[in-house]
């Protein structure tokens, strides 16, 4: 049997095997999931702290530079939001090669069956 298929089997019987333990133990069950549940986040607390103090160091770190930015851009970015309505409209930006960044708007295509009939107008 395929790993995968082992923890799917063991995920699908926990569930029942712990109401079954909760029905013959008089609700000494849930009680036991609470404290499952309670050791399971510990260790994943445990083992997201060094993330957690490394990004809080950066945060820090970037912390002033990131408001200066906020304050002179802050206008500049708000007329933006203000003048583009739907921003699925226009592809990603883009930087060219003097530093300016550009904003191209979608083109929508014509559907082929809407194009006119030349020959039509010809006979006119």
């Amino acid at each position: 049997m395929k790993p995968n298929m082992i923890l799917l089997c063991a995920a699908l019987a926990a569930p029942v095997a712990a109401q079954a333990q909760s029905e013959s133990e008089g609700g000494q069950g849930r009680s036991l999931m609470e404290e499952g549940a309670r050791l399971f986040l510990k260790g994943l607390q445990q083992q997201m702290e060094p993330a957690l103090e490394e990004f809080e160091g950066f945060a820090r770190e970037i912390g002033p530079q990131m408001q200066s930015f906020f304050l002179e851009m802050g206008p500049a970015f708000k007329s933006l939001m203000d003048e583009v309505q739907d921003w699925s409209a226009y592809h990603p930006p883009e930087m060219l090669p003097n530093g300016d960044i550009i904003l191209r708007r979608k083109v929508e295509e014509a559907p082929l069956d809407s194009a006119p009939d030349l020959k039509n107008e010809t006979d006119l």
